[in-house]
């Protein structure tokens, strides 16, 4: 059928056109966009925004981000992890400038809109009852998603975890926003003894993967662990062994290296620990839990030897785990396994770590496979920009201590009740500086990697010379960002040089101090990113001929207005 022609029409037809087409089903995502305006929208099409005496603190106003003297470093690169404290809706506007098309990984977990007082939205609770809680969480949703979608490399992957409240409008929403990506929901078994709802005890939620639809995108190795399976536990008794006792016998490791096994007959002596040290550094593993019960392997004694190349360990906690690799394996879609349980490697691991109430943290080692089961390079960025207790983070560093990785991670969370300065940002300086266990009082050793602190801010952004001018002054830490360049060479009024392993990068904050510039860095044999202030979108390039060869020339702060312009959608 071909479009009418409402030209002809006239006002009494247009206005019975108009209640026939409200009668029809609709069929797609809808929801009451005008009436759940979020105080932030107030930054976006100002001109169209009525009561506008009630926003005004937001009138007119571009995100900036700021260092907080909070630098963790205890490795020698020039690589650095970032905390950006701040709405995650001003930060993803920040890194639509610094990260654009960037980013590998982007896991995120936000807020499951239960009605229990979870979430806010313009400051308030959203209460169960609310006639527009689901039209709310989706317009904070809807923008959050866009922007971030901007920062994904073209073959970058998003992970959403969620639970049965917004299950069903995230996947409509991300059918929309991700509309030529493939998506696939994952069931993760989180709370083995579930939540009581009405009708059912709710033990699982879900992890939402997106990618592009075509290639490869979700890896085929998956790690089985072989440690003492809780299916079977025989007690301390050696005579209940005798059933099993090809399943219970030492698996010998050397620096984390299976060098082969031992036996052990059911009338030798019982080991109170998984791990016992004997001669020559060799370590044997024993099918005992932290408890000191016994289990058995999920292998017998002659199965294993006929897979040791396909065995391999991995340390958690001072326990050695042992793992076997399967080429060829698959993903499935419903995950089981006991590291994924929230109480024990959530709430408690954090407990653990920090001296903190901090509600329903995701377990670490479900972040982690949520992670693993992405195809990346072991260099990724990953972004989580509803940061929690900082769980990404943590999993991103364990990883890198896994594989030798060289992972970076950005964080990005509100300060809501203290949560980045008091939880997010202490869990990651311990895991990176190490920590003495507050409850098991054991060592944790420190990791060999860097951090920064930001914290969001703003500039007027009336295109005046003045603001323009603010704008610059302003933007260094974001250029930093953007280059990753963090060693600060020379710091003068006019101009500042930073470098990292690569590249060195120039901010010139007015023309008069290009001279200056230039003749700095001709002393320097290396390659220039320069940002230079200009009132326009031009750069004086006759004044950079002596150095034409090494410098790349980017005007300030044009390049940073035309993501804004695109972001807040004021032109």
């Amino acid at each position: 059928m071909g479009k009418k022609d409402y030209s002809n029409y006239t006002k009494e037809e247009l206005i019975k056109e108009v209640e026939s087409l409200k009668k029809q089903k609709t069929y797609g995502l809808v929801w009451e966009e005008d009436k759940t305006k979020e105080n932030f929208d107030y930054y976006i099409n100002w001109d169209g925004i009525k009561n506008k005496e009630l926003f005004k603190e937001t009138e007119h106003k571009f995100p900036v981000i700021k260092e907080i003297d909070k630098e963790i470093k205890t490795a020698s690169t020039s690589d650095y992890n970032i905390i950006i404290e701040g709405d995650n809706y001003h930060s993803l506007a920040v890194l639509n400038f610094t990260h654009a098309k960037s980013i590998d990984i982007i896991y995120i977990d936000p807020p499951y809109n239960t009605g229990s007082k979870d979430w806010r939205y313009n400051n308030d609770y959203v209460q169960k009852e609310d006639n527009y809680r689901h039209s709310k969480w989706l317009s904070f949703m809807e923008k959050r998603l866009k922007l971030s979608k901007n920062l994904l490399k073209k073959n970058g992957v998003l992970i959403c975890t969620i639970d049965e409240n917004e299950h069903s409008t995230l996947g409509i929403l991300l059918q929309e926003i991700f509309f030529n990506y493939e998506i696939v929901c994952v069931t993760i078994v989180h709370n083995p003894g579930g939540i009581q709802g009405n009708n059912f005890s709710y033990c699982h939620e879900y992890a939402y993967f997106v990618y592009p639809s075509n290639g490869t995108y979700i890896s085929k190795l998956k790690r089985e662990n072989i440690q003492p399976t809780p299916l079977r536990d025989w007690g301390k008794e050696s005579s209940k062994r005798t059933s099993a006792k090809n399943c219970f016998y030492p698996i010998l490791v050397k620096e984390n290296k299976i060098i082969g096994f031992g036996d052990v007959s059911i009338d030798s002596f019982h080991p109170k620990s998984s791990n016992i040290k004997i001669s020559a550094g060799v370590i044997e593993v024993y099918p005992v839990d932290k408890k000191g019960i016994e289990r058995k392997w999920r292998f017998s004694r002659q199965s294993v030897e006929g897979i040791q190349d396909e065995l391999t360990t991995n340390e958690i906690n001072g326990e050695i785990t042992i793992l076997r690799e399967k080429e060829n394996y698959r993903w499935k879609t419903v995950w089981t396994d006991t590291k994924y349980n929230a109480n024990v490697y959530g709430t408690k691991l954090l407990g653990n770590i920090l001296k903190t109430k901090f509600p329903f943290p995701k377990s670490l080692y479900a972040v982690e496979d949520c992670l693993r089961a992405v195809i990346h390079p072991k260099n990724a960025t990953i972004l989580d920009f509803f940061a929690g207790s900082g769980t990404t983070g943590h999993a991103v560093l364990n990883l890198n201590q896994e594989d030798g990785g060289n992972r970076k991670f950005i964080l990005c969370t509100n300060n809501e009740n203290d949560i980045c300065t008091e939880v997010t940002y202490p869990r990651i300086k311990k895991v990176i500086q190490g920590y003495v266990g507050i409850n098991d009082k054991k060592n944790y050793a420190g990791m060999k990697t860097n951090l920064k602190y930001y914290k969001t801010d703003f500039v007027d952004s009336k295109g005046t010379d003045k603001n323009k001018r603010k704008l610059v002054n302003e933007s260094t830490d974001m250029i930093c960002i953007k280059e990753s360049a963090f060693e600060k060479v020379i710091d003068k009024e006019g101009f500042k040089i930073f470098k990292n392993d690569h590249i060195y990068l120039g901010i010139i904050f007015d023309e008069d101090s290009i001279a200056d510039f230039v003749k700095e860095s001709k002393k320097i044999n290396n390659k220039f990113n320069v940002y230079i202030f200009s009132l326009d979108a031009s750069v004086p390039e006759d004044e950079f001929k002596e150095i034409k060869d090494k410098v790349t020339l980017c005007p300030i702060p044009e390049v940073i207005l035309q993501v804004y312009r695109r972001v807040f959608k004021n032109d």
